[in-house]
C-alpha cells in the first residue's frame, strides 16, 4: 500500500508539471497571458507577435546603431559584437526588459557601449530583434527571403569557346550532347555530370552507348605471337588482367616495359582537365550546357 501511495503522489507530480509546462509564460491570467504568441529559437519558447510597425522602426534603427557590431543577419559583425541568435539574454526577451537595459549602458564594463537612443527606440530595436529570434531555424540559422543561391553564374559565350577548344573533339553539341539539359534539368547535377565525365552512363544519348564510350581498353603486343585485346580488368607494374571479346579472363606477366601495353581510357582526357579547370572554366561551360535543349 505505501508503495502505490508512493507511486500515485508520483504521478500526480508529474501531471500537474507537465500542465505547467503546457501553459504559455505568465500562465492563463498573467501578462499578455490571452494575447496571441508565436514560437521562437529555445523548444518551447513563446513570444508575444510585435507590432510591425514598431519592428520596422526597430529594422532601420538597427541597420544604423546596431549592424557595425552585431552583423546585418544578428550572427556579428566586422566589429566583434557577439551572435544575438545564440544570446540567451536575447533569447529570453520579451518585452525589451533584457535587451534595452544592455543599449542604455547596464554592460558596459564588458566591452558593450551605451547606444544613444531614446527608450521608445531601444523597444522597437528590442522587438526587431525578437521577431527574427521568432522565425530562426535550426543550429541558429537566419530566416532569409532571397531566393536560394544558383551555380549559372558564368559566361555561356565564353564556354561555348572553351568548349570547342577543350571538347568538341569527342562531344557534340548537335550530337551526344543533343538535349542534355533537358534530360539533366537540375543545373548543380548537370554541372557534376559533365565534370566527371558523364558519370552513371547520363552524359551520352543512351546508357549503352555512354558505357561502351566509358570502358577503358587495352592492347597488349608481346614479344611474340599475336596483340591482345579486351576490356581491362586490372594492371599494375607486375600483373595485367584483361577480359576478352568471348567471355573470358586472361592475366599477363609484367617485366618492366615488357609487353609492351597501350591503355584507352576515354575519360583521359576528362581526367587530365579536373587538375586544370578553373572556377570560371566550370561556370561558363555549364553556362553554355544549359542551353543544349
Amino acid at each position: 500500500m505505501q508503495f502505490l501511495r508512493g507511486q500515485l503522489a508520483l504521478t500526480i507530480i508529474i501531471a500537474s508539471t507537465c500542465a505547467l509546462l503546457a501553459q504559455p509564460p505568465g500562465g492563463p491570467g498573467g501578462p499578455g497571458g490571452g494575447q496571441r504568441r508565436q514560437g521562437g529559437f529555445v523548444p518551447g519558447q513563446q513570444r508575444p507577435t510585435g507590432d510591425p510597425a514598431a519592428i520596422a522602426r526597430g529594422n532601420s534603427i538597427y541597420g544604423v546603431s546596431c549592424r557595425g557590431c552585431h552583423g546585418a543577419d544578428l550572427r556579428g559583425g566586422d566589429m566583434g559584437g557577439p551572435n544575438l541568435l545564440r544570446s540567451m539574454l536575447a533569447l529570453s526577451d520579451r518585452d525589451g526588459e533584457k535587451i534595452v537595459p544592455v543599449i542604455q549602458g547596464s554592460m558596459q564594463s564588458t566591452g558593450m557601449p551605451a547606444i544613444k537612443m531614446s527608450e521608445d527606440d531601444a523597444k522597437a530595436t528590442a522587438a526587431y530583434v525578437r521577431s527574427v529570434l521568432a522565425m530562426i531555424g535550426g543550429q541558429g540559422k537566419p530566416p532569409s527571403s532571397l531566393e536560394p543561391p544558383t551555380i549559372l553564374v558564368g559566361n555561356a559565350a565564353e564556354g561555348k569557346a572553351y568548349f570547342a577548344t577543350k571538347c568538341a573533339s569527342c562531344h557534340q553539341a548537335d550530337g551526344d550532347l543533343k538535349g542534355l539539359a533537358t534530360r539533366i534539368k537540375d543545373e548543380k547535377q548537370l554541372q557534376n555530370v559533365w565534370v566527371g565525365g558523364g558519370a552513371r552512363g547520363r552524359f551520352g544519348p543512351a546508357p549503352a552507348a555512354s558505357s561502351a564510350r566509358r570502358t577503358v581498353t587495352v592492347t597488349v603486343t608481346p614479344t611474340t605471337g599475336p596483340k591482345i585485346e579486351g576490356r581491362l580488368v586490372r594492371i599494375d607494374d607486375f600483373l595485367l588482367t584483361v577480359a576478352l571479346a568471348d567471355g573470358s579472363v586472361r592475366t599477363i606477366r609484367r617485366d618492366g616495359d615488357t609487353p609492351k601495353v597501350d591503355v584507352h581510357d576515354p575519360l583521359a582526357q576528362h581526367k587530365e582537365l579536373l587538375i586544370q579547370y578553373t572556377d570560371k572554366n566550370m561556370h561558363d561551360v555549364t553556362a553554355y550546357l544549359v542551353t543544349l535543349k
